[in-house]
């Protein structure tokens, strides 16, 4: 069997594989992909001032063909992402770039304003694209492979922009500006085709009811936020509209985020975005975002200037976006080292040292700006940055996620790289607008508006250096790692890609009761390295992926439930395995008066003012039982027979969840916190 070749097996082990495409195919297959997202998104920005005259509207409604795919870009990247998670990352992927098709012909074919318009919306979808085709990436390539299929990837975004500015500039010289749209819409038309018979289904898949609720509470609220911030300077930042949209952002996300919580199956794990290392890692991808696209948007402004100005360099749309071609290619050069470097050190350091170089490059251009080949220095050092921190982020994300929830977290992560790309086209629009230049009954942008920027983004980007040195350091083998010791003992499971097996059970107290959500099952192979990871959803079911056959040690915990743990053999083949709790946790003690045992007496545990209480009754020996409630403040009360009641604090969890009550004495601390 050739080894780089992928063979098209179903992931639960069953049956023979049968030859497929080459590991090197799926990589550029999927590659392109990100990069034809980025030509989309970025192939009407250099012609937004001729779209007044050509479709014979104003200049502010002309904005909403960058708007609108912004918007549904953010509406359909975590809702079609956690599709794909639940009903396949192929199919999804090919509804994602079939909308980015139509998109571009409706636009081409219609040829009126409301057409544009419609097609812009439909290729917001496209936004899927990218988070889909890296956990495509990691469910299908063997692990040495991942970490330089995922640096492509990531960093086919920067490369799509760089070339989308020359390309659409000659396209509309030569062809007219209906080609820019369906010159687009036929490369994703043969990419469509190249994903449906070369990039295999991965069949790890999370079963279940898909969130409607969250995706509309989500939706609303990212459509308000960004509507705000896209338009905040047209509309005026203090005006009713955008502080009504900011404020129905709020409520929308103050009423998702608890539907979430109580959601068995979320539209977005928020237990799993709120892991140190993932939520970090999100909160790096807004700043990393922001700086990134300070460069995109800056640079061709600059070369554009007019000479007049005394710092421009007068350079045609064309010229401009091909002196961005550097920058693009940089991108390309350097993801096979930003993969050496995240299999040798960890993802961290990569995305360290990716916001450290972007923040130094644009300490240079501050300086440079005289030069023409200065910002072009410039700009391939942001980019080269750029692309190292943009490899690891998802590295990050899905080494702390479950593998079958992988699409859902990176497109969370690429929903707020979005954010922060908007925030920093809203900050650029500020301050070009606020410091100008008159000259000649001209207004221009001064330098000190550039060089504001760029300082801006430098510290935006020096900010996320510092939030990524708080991410913890992985101590196990990252998603991207190769698992060289048992490729060379022969021993362990087989690497990633080679025979995987989805296995799913239920989680059950002993003596077959209802089923128990919210738990977690931990999966790590024979010598305790992690393997996967799951939270059962509201049926009380879990789904963990294991690299191939071998012994698999599980550990089950829950709030309620003594942990669990059991050693298990799988030769090839999965059968659902349910997991049970045969002990429960319990908060129990004896209620004492002197040494005398107290019958009969009324335990009370309450959290707070109209949470219903937990109620028992001591036993013949005084002794009680209470289910272990969650953490959190209590208030303890025991009832006598005889009406005497006695109350305390009590503050959980604690040690050995023991507590003697002796009554007239305060109440006994047995490791619990009062």
């Amino acid at each position: 069997m050739p080894q780089d070749t992928l063979q098209d097996e179903q992931v639960s082990g069953q049956g023979p594989r049968q030859p497929g495409a080459p590991f090197w195919l799926i990589t550029a297959i999927l590659g392109c992909g990100g990069i034809v997202v980025s030509l989309e998104k970025t192939a009407v920005v250099p012609l937004l001032p001729e779209y007044p005259r050509i479709f014979g509207v104003s200049s502010d409604d002309v904005s909403w063909l960058v708007t609108v795919t912004l918007l549904s870009a953010a509406v359909a990247t975590p809702v079609v992402s956690r599709l794909a998670d639940m009903f396949g990352k192929k199919r999804m992927l090919l509804v994602a770039l079939t909308m980015m098709v139509a998109g571009g012909f409706t636009a081409a074919v219609g040829g009126t304003f409301t057409a544009a318009l419609v097609g812009r919306t439909l290729q917001g979808f496209a936004g899927a694209v990218i988070p889909i085709g890296i956990s495509i990436l990691r469910d299908t390539l063997p692990q040495r492979r991942v970490a330089g299929a995922v640096s492509l990837m990531s960093a086919s975004f920067g490369i799509g922009s760089a070339l989308g500015l020359p390309m659409a500039g000659f396209i509309y010289q030569n062809l007219g500006w209906q080609a820019t749209f369906w010159v687009v819409a036929l490369i994703a038309l043969i990419l469509t085709a190249a994903v449906y018979f070369y990039v295999p289904e991965s069949t790890v898949r999370t079963k279940g009811r898909f969130d409607y609720f969250g995706a509309v509470l989500l939706s609303g609220a990212m459509t308000a936020l960004l509507l705000a911030i896209s338009k905040g300077g047209l509309w005026g930042w203090t005006s009713d509209i955008v502080l009504g949209l900011f404020a129905a952002c709020a409520v929308l996300l103050a009423a998702w985020f608890p539907h979430e919580l109580r959601s068995g199956q979320p539209l977005i794990d928020l237990r799993t975005s709120a892991r140190r290392p993932v939520l970090l890692v999100n909160i790096a991808s807004v700043l990393v975002g922001f700086s990134m696209y300070a460069n995109m948007l800056v640079t061709t402004q600059q070369l554009q200037l007019s000479r007049v100005t005394g710092f421009g360099f007068g350079l045609s749309v064309l010229v401009a976006g091909l002196a961005m071609i550097p920058a693009g290619l940089a991108m390309v050069a350097i993801s096979p080292v930003s993969a050496r470097l995240t299999n040798s050190f960890g993802a961290k350091v990569t995305m360290v040292a990716g916001c450290t170089v972007m923040a130094a490059g644009y300490l240079l251009r501050v300086v440079l700006v005289e030069t023409i080949s200065g910002i072009i220095v410039g700009a391939v050092i942001i980019s080269v940055g750029t692309a190292m921190a943009m490899a690891a982020m998802p590295t990050i994300v899905m080494s702390n996620s479950p593998r079958t929830d992988t699409a859902a977290a990176n497109g969370l992560n690429t929903l707020l790289r979005s954010v922060g790309t908007s925030t920093c086209s809203a900050a650029v629009a500020v301050i070009l607008a606020s410091i100008t230049v008159d000259i000649g009954g001209r207004v221009f942008p001064d330098l000190e508006a550039f060089r504001l920027i760029f300082i801006l983004a430098g510290l935006t980007a020096a900010a996320g250096a510092a939030v990524s040195v708080l991410i913890p350091k992985s101590r196990h083998r990252e998603a991207t790692h190769p698992d060289l010791h048992s490729a060379a003992q022969g021993t362990g499971p087989a690497p990633a890609g080679k025979h995987e097996i989805l296995l799913s059970g239920v989680l059950r107290p002993a003596g077959g009761r209802a089923p128990l959500d919210q738990g977690t099952v931990t999966v790590t192979d024979s010598g305790g390295s992690p393997v996967d990871w799951d939270r059962s959803d509201e049926h009380g079911t879990y789904a963990v992926v294991l690299p191939g056959p071998g012994r698999y040690i599980f550990i089950a915990g829950h709030a309620r439930w003594r942990p669990v743990a059991e050693v298990l053999e799988f030769p090839g083949t999965a059968v659902p395995h349910d997991i049970q709790f045969h002990e429960r946790l319990l908060l129990e003690g004896r209620i004492r008066h002197g040494s005398r045992p107290v019958q009969n007496a009324l335990v009370l545990l309450v959290r707070g003012a109209g949470d219903p209480p937990a109620a028992v009754r001591s036993g013949r020996d005084g002794s009680f039982e209470l289910p272990l409630p969650g953490a959190g403040r209590y208030v303890l009360t025991v009832v006598e027979p005889s009406g005497q009641t006695h109350t305390r604090r009590v503050v959980l969890p604690c040690a050995d969840r023991v507590v003697d009550v002796e009554l007239g004495s305060p109440l006994k601390r047995t490791g619990l916190q009062i």
